[in-house]
C-alpha cells in the first residue's frame, strides 16, 4: 500500500490482550502500544506484566513493536512466559 502523498504516515503496531474470564469488574489498560481488556483481576495483572515485559525487552534491543518480525515477536514472547496458540487440525 501506497503512502499518501506529503503525508508523515507513522507506521504502528498494537498488542491486544483480552481476558476471558471475569470477577465482575470491567478491566481496561492501555500503554503506548497495548490495549489490555477484561479479564479477571490475576488474568488483567499477568497481562499487564507481560505487555510491560515486552517493551522493556524491545527497548533494550533499540526497536519499537512495528519493526519487529513475527518470529522475532514470538522469540521476545517467549521469553516473558506466552507462547503463540496453535490450533488443532481435524
Amino acid at each position: 500500500m501506497a503512502k499518501p502523498k506529503g503525508s508523515a504516515a507513522r507506521l504502528k503496531a498494537v498488542m491486544l490482550g483480552v481476558g476471558l474470564d471475569s470477577d465482575g469488574h470491567k478491566r481496561v489498560t492501555t500503554g503506548p502500544n497495548f490495549a489490555l481488556l477484561g479479564g479477571s483481576h490475576e488474568t488483567h495483572e499477568a497481562m499487564t506484566e507481560k505487555a510491560i515485559k515486552i517493551n522493556e525487552k524491545l527497548k533494550e534491543s533499540g526497536r519499537e513493536l512495528h519493526q519487529v518480525s513475527p518470529t522475532e515477536f514470538d522469540d521476545i514472547a517467549a521469553s516473558v512466559g506466552l507462547q503463540r496458540h496453535k490450533p488443532r487440525r481435524p
